[in-house]
């Protein structure tokens, strides 16, 4: 008997991060204390204003279908803050508001990509970004950005890894996994060299932009550079700056015919995003921003904290970033040990595979986000819950030998 499994699930693979959460539950389940690092989400609650516009819109009767693109009040709101954050003039007919961020990309990829066209991804990634190319139908090509740049991809790479046949350059700054975030200057290096080929367009994954520590100041490609502005897709969401995960709320400003084609693509999957998440999202980007910096400062002290025990453990190396919720340490020197189960760690997926066996602590493989051997780690959890993870981890690592 055939399968029915369409041919193009066989260049994906299902979300690692997703799986390695899905092992933390089953074990916990079990009665395994498990200390979970592989969620890329806020351990805090959405803001009281946030829920309760939604439950105006609730109250309001607002949950009837709404424009596939979202509501105008929305539209209007991502318009102002693309303008008081980014100093972006859009207009809400360049807006698309889509159910999460991740939906956001999925179009773009789908409304432009032809059988041949190449996108080039940073490595390391986001585990998302190339089996999102890849569904749509194009290859992506990596530029590998290892410990010694500092995680970042250097203009030269970039230049090289450019061809007649690429059509975007996904961009994530502060990233996943790694946290790292190019300043206005290093930004400016990269966005010269796409100035100078311009068939390549630009997909910039904003969402950490409110996550940035030591008195770093973010910018967007499109602001740092106007010339790119008419090839730009600029993207953004709710989900992370304003614990809201859940609510699936992502959107994107770009050139009209961008978006208009976007737009088509979600009106034959998805149609709109929740009328009530859109609701919520009015008030998160109009309302009270204050908190947002006393979150950050909570993150900066877990980052410090996480730094400095990884650090102390034997064989780990890691960086400091400069933003989001990550770290992306090294565990190269631990390759070729044996683990108490008698097992040779030959990867970073055996060392977390093992970690999880002894200790108990979730985290994941670096081979998930393209570059080998690290090991990503979310501290968006608590500052308790981080001290016994990295107490866990200085006890593993003594333990290798």
């Amino acid at each position: 008997m055939s399968s029915i499994i369409a041919a193009a699930l066989k260049r994906i693979k299902p979300s690692p991060t997703m799986a390695v959460a899905q092992k933390a539950r089953e074990l916990k389940a079990q009665g395994v204390n498990v200390i979970g690092l592989g969620a890329g989400e806020p351990d805090f609650d959405t803001p009281d204003n946030i829920k309760q516009a939604a439950i105006d819109a609730i109250n309001r009767g607002e949950t009837k279908y709404t424009s596939v693109d979202g509501i105008p009040e929305l539209k209007d709101a991502i318009c102002a803050k693309f303008k008081r954050d980014n100093d972006l003039d859009y207009e809400p007919s360049q807006i698309i508001v889509s159910p999460g961020g991740k939906a956001v990309i999925y179009n773009a990829m789908v409304a432009t990509l032809n059988p041949g066209d190449e996108v080039i991804i940073p490595a390391p990634y986001w585990v998302s970004y190339p089996d999102m190319v890849r569904l749509a139908g194009g290859t992506p090509v990596f530029v590998e950005a290892p410990m010694e740049n500092n995680f970042r991809m250097t203009p030269q790479d970039l230049a090289a890894a450019i061809t007649p046949n690429t059509k975007w350059l996904i961009f994530n700054s502060p990233s996943n996994p790694s946290g790292i975030a190019y300043r206005r200057d290093e930004l400016k290096a990269l966005t010269d060299v796409l100035m100078g080929h311009p068939q390549v367009w630009i997909l910039t994954d904003d969402m950490y932009e409110h996550l940035v520590y030591d008195d770093f100041e973010f910018t967007s490609p499109a602001q740092v550079e106007p010339g790119l502005y008419d090839r730009t897709l600029t993207m953004n969401g709710v989900s992370k700056a304003y614990a809201m995960t859940g609510w699936r709320i992502g959107y994107g400003g770009g050139p009209v015919e961008l978006v208009k084609a976007m737009a088509k693509v979600q009106s034959q999957s998805t149609s709109n995003p929740t009328s009530i998440s859109q609701w919520a999202a009015v008030e998160a980007l109009n309302g009270p921003q204050d908190f947002i910096a006393e979150r950050a400062a909570v993150f900066k002290s877990r980052r410090d904290l996480v730094v400095a025990m990884l650090n102390q453990a034997t064989g780990i190396v890691c960086p400091l970033p400069e933003g989001a919720f990550y770290v992306y340490p090294s565990c190269a020197e631990l390759i070729g040990k044996t683990a108490p189960s008698g097992k040779v760690i030959a990867s970073d997926g055996d060392f977390v595979a093992e970690l999880l066996e002894a200790e108990a602590v979730a985290v994941v493989q670096g081979e998930a986000f393209g570059l080998s051997p690290h090991f990503r780690i979310s501290y968006a959890t608590s500052t308790d819950a981080l001290k016994e993870a990295c107490t866990r981890i200085q006890r593993f690592c003594a333990s290798l030998t």
